[in-house]
């Protein structure tokens, strides 16, 4: 497929701004005059300036090439670096022609497992990028970082206040899961909340990311993809969205957030979306989205690749849900059984996974957890994230 003819090519001045050679600058192959081998990248910048599902119209500034103009400053992280940026991504005549061209170009990538790093636009571009994953014919899961829950009826309202909904509802359905992070209750309507408990969907508000972050792990690592809208983060550390909101992840949350997405082994594709230049006299929100990136991109060359769960790097558990709490360690390479819950914890990464297998017996599911669902399972309680999949399994 010949990705050049969906692309404007960068200006040079973008990557020779920064040209110390320690930089990204110097690792990154830009679209300049020749359009990069994107197939010999393991990601992909794709810049993004469609503002047309958004009430507030398009920002007099192209934000993706803002964010550039800090990323590629920002020192080559500890692992190798081969990234490439395929420019900016001509919209379609239509905001629907647009999501198309997500689709093909993103399905294409996904297929030669290169991932896409998509910069800029309003948030309902997600949409383009979760019908890409409709190819891979499988079920998948994906989580969305946001202040709101973009569940608005269509009839009446912007696709940036109602993408989520579109995507939820999609038909044919190929989504098994999805996770909400870091929304404002005060900022979302109780029934719409209710209609995501109802789906057996998690949800996670920002207040109980501030608690305790290691919350929001387990959440990303069952993600395909991530689409982050910057309303999530607080004006103070990113002044680039409007209206402004004083409350939010900080920026040091959101880039915590980013690694976790960055390390996750079977995310396909990262979207950071939503940013107006306009509004960001110093630069801030895009040095704060350019490190986001930057976490995203060194998660990445830290993933470990973690699938063989009966291979010798992983310790297995069995926690009975029956009887009085146990708190001595549980045997390990028990037998399961219907009373019982199997637990596998990487002896690499120290991260824990959890055997769902449905009431029928005829499905099975080895989801992401924490170490908090293994004590639950451990005291005899079931935990909430097991009663969740197995109600998605049916």
């Amino acid at each position: 497929m010949n990705l050049a003819i969906f692309f404007d090519p960068l200006t040079e001045e973008l990557v020779s701004a920064a040209s110390a050679p320690t930089t990204l600058a110097s690792y990154v192959t830009p679209f300049l005059d020749t359009f990069p081998d994107w197939r010999a990248a393991d990601l992909a910048i794709i810049g993004l300036d469609e503002w047309r599902g958004s009430a507030d119209g398009a920002p007099s500034r192209h934000g993706a090439d803002t964010v550039r103009k800090c990323l590629y400053q920002l020192q080559k992280g500890s692992g190798p670096c081969r990234l490439v940026d395929l420019g900016n991504l001509r919209p379609g005549l239509t905001l629907e022609d647009t999501y198309q061209r997500l689709r093909e170009i993103i399905a294409a990538l996904l297929e030669n497992n290169t991932v896409p790093l998509l910069l800029g636009g309003s948030h309902d571009l997600d949409y383009g990028q979760f019908l890409a994953y409709e190819t891979l014919e499988r079920p998948i899961s994906f989580a969305t970082i946001d202040a709101r829950v973009d569940m608005a009826e269509p009839e009446g309202a912007m696709p940036a206040d109602s993408h989520l909904r579109r995507m939820l509802l999609h038909e044919p359905s190929f989504l098994f899961n999805f996770a909400q992070l870091a929304h404002q209750q005060y900022l979302v309507a109780p029934d719409v909340l209710a209609a995501l408990e109802k789906l057996h969907f998690e949800t996670l508000r920002v207040g109980q990311v501030r608690d305790d972050i290691r919350q929001a792990e387990p959440l990303l690592r069952q993600a395909d993809f991530v689409s982050v809208d910057i309303a999530a983060l607080r004006w103070n550390d990113a002044p680039g969205y409007y209206p402004a909101n004083p409350f939010g992840l900080t920026n040091e949350e959101a880039a915590k957030l980013a690694w976790y997405a960055g390390c996750n082994d079977q995310l396909t594709s990262f979207g950071l979306y939503g940013y107006r230049p306009d509004y960001d006299a110093h630069g801030l929100a895009a040095m704060v989205l350019a490190t986001m990136l930057w976490y995203f991109v060194e998660g990445y060359y830290h993933r470990r690749r973690e699938t063989d769960f009966r291979g010798p790097s992983f310790v297995r558990y069995a926690a009975g849900l029956h009887g009085p709490p146990d708190y001595s360690p549980l045997e390990e390479y028990a037998e399961e059984g219907p009373d019982r819950i199997v637990f596998y914890k990487s002896q690499q990464t120290d991260r824990w996974w959890m055997e769902v297998v449905n009431l029928a017996g005829n499905a099975k599911r080895i989801v992401p957890c924490s170490y908090q669902d293994y004590l639950h399972a451990a005291q005899g309680d079931v935990p909430h994230r097991w009663i969740l999949t197995q109600a998605l399994l049916g």
